[in-house]
């Protein structure tokens, strides 16, 4: 067991060392929610607060028509041949690659659930058997933050795909971080399903939408591939959605070193300046979001504590009014009875049982209720002696009523309470600082933190 422990441990340690700092960054914060002993997700549920894990990678969504060079711009970015690619619509389904420990290919099912965000996949009938998995080793640009998700290729006509592909690739719309939409100028570039795709995502997320024309190199002369953008754009702003000021296309190729040079200008490193910049992004949106649930779980916790003590101090007030409404009720009926026994006892009796002072002492204190008892008819004492047994029993029930508590925390309870807001003020907020001190020391200098 111990070699066990010492393996995986070592195994961790070498993860670490080979992870980039905004790796570590992502994982930390990931774990900080999802920590089975004290993670925030497990705090924030026992206080029905709902939070949301962050994701250790962005998510790059492609879309196009067939053969638009989606699954060549995902090899040529990794740097290594996990994508089958040809004028064929070799993608027919949803591929996801992402970054691993091992080269390793895998179905389905265990795509789901390997992202358990995308699970509700699965209501789409048909898409389950056409989502797949490819885990590569590569650490070329900034892959191993990234998952790239190969959409099927776009076509109209007769095409029919297993499954409804419009309405996937909405839902993953709503998902990913970046969408990338690449128009091949010599295929179907104005392809209606995909532009079809482009309003609908666009509507919810144009702030997300990056528009390229791909393998501009093939184009034909500048001429040619500045009539084929206005061809696109033009088709594009003709859609109430689209019709924006400042639309930007810019034109990329995959480099071939050995081939012939093309003259068309390569913008594909804005690409990779976008994938950057949107991790970038992420990591500020992580580290901010990590903050503002540390505010809310203490937040409440306040609240509970607060309403706790308030609950206490009406309790020790319910329980003082019940107090005096069940002593009333049970005092009457204990007077009507020594009353009943002043009047009709003998003083032998009295004497007897409680003495000559006694009995003298009872009369005295019992002389203002023989007196107003006296002055009641005495057909009417029956009538009397109702009324005051049931304002009695009233008094109790009253009593009973008014001493309803409201439910507290037990100390455990509090004690549990207090120490994760601890945590998470000193703890968790400490941790959030200081990887946001890390992340800010790889662009700003030393003196300026």
């Amino acid at each position: 067991m111990s070699g066990k422990i010492r393996t995986k441990a070592a195994s961790n340690t070498t993860d670490s060392a080979t992870l980039s700092l905004n790796e570590k960054i992502l994982k930390e914060c990931h774990n900080v929610y999802t920590n089975p002993d004290n993670g925030l997700v497990s705090i924030a549920s026992g206080l029905g607060l709902n939070l949301l894990a962050p994701r250790k990678k962005i998510t790059v969504l492609l879309i196009g028509n067939h053969s638009a060079g989606k699954s060549s711009f995902i090899n040529w970015y990794i740097e290594e041949h996990v994508q089958r690619v040809g004028v064929a619509i070799e993608t027919q389904g949803f591929t996801f690659v992402t970054s691993g420990r091992k080269r390793e290919s895998l179905t389905g099912n265990a795509t789901l659930h390997l992202y358990p965000h995308f699970e509700p996949l699965r209501e789409i009938p048909g898409v389950t058997d056409y989502v797949a998995t490819e885990i590569s080793t590569s650490k070329q640009k900034k892959f191993s933050l990234v998952t790239f998700v190969d959409s099927p290729g776009l076509v109209d006509g007769d095409m029919k795909y297993p499954f409804d592909v419009n309405q996937a690739i909405a839902w993953l719309g709503d998902l990913a971080d970046l969408i990338f939409v690449f128009f091949d100028p010599i295929g179907q570039a104005l392809c209606k399903r995909t532009l079809n795709l482009v309003e609908t995502l666009n509507e919810k997320h144009a702030e997300r939408m990056r528009f390229y024309l791909s393998k501009a190199d093939e184009a034909g002369h500048e001429s040619d591939r500045q009539r084929v953008m206005m061809q696109i754009v033009q088709e594009l702003c003709k859609r109430p959605g689209l019709n924006k000021t400042g639309f930007d296309m810019p034109t990329i190729y995959i480099p071939n070193p050995s081939g012939k040079p093309s003259r068309c200008v390569n913008q594909i490193e804005e690409v990779c300046k976008d994938v950057e910049k949107t991790i970038n992004q992420t990591i500020q949106n992580t580290l901010n979001t990590l903050e503002k649930d540390c505010e809310s779980i203490s937040s409440i916790i306040d609240k509970k504590i607060r309403e706790d003590s308030e609950a206490c101090s009406y309790n020790f007030r319910a329980r003082s009014k019940g107090f005096c409404y069940l002593c009333l009720g049970l005092v009457l009926p204990i007077i009507l009875a020594i009353n009943f026994l002043a009047s009709n006892a003998s003083k032998e009796m009295l004497t007897n049982t409680l003495g000559a002072a006694g009995r003298e002492q009872l009369y005295v204190y019992m002389s203002p209720v023989r007196k107003m008892w006296s002055m009641i008819p005495e057909a009417y004492h029956l009538h009397v002696l109702g009324a005051f047994i049931f304002v009695s029993l009233l008094l109790v029930v009253l009593g009973r009523w008014s001493s309803r508590a409201k439910s507290t925390l037990s100390r455990k309870q509090k004690r549990i309470l207090k120490e994760n807001q601890e945590y998470v003020q000193n703890v968790v907020k400490g941790k959030k600082q200081s990887l946001y001190q890390q992340y800010l020391q790889q662009s700003v200098a030393e003196h300026d933190l």
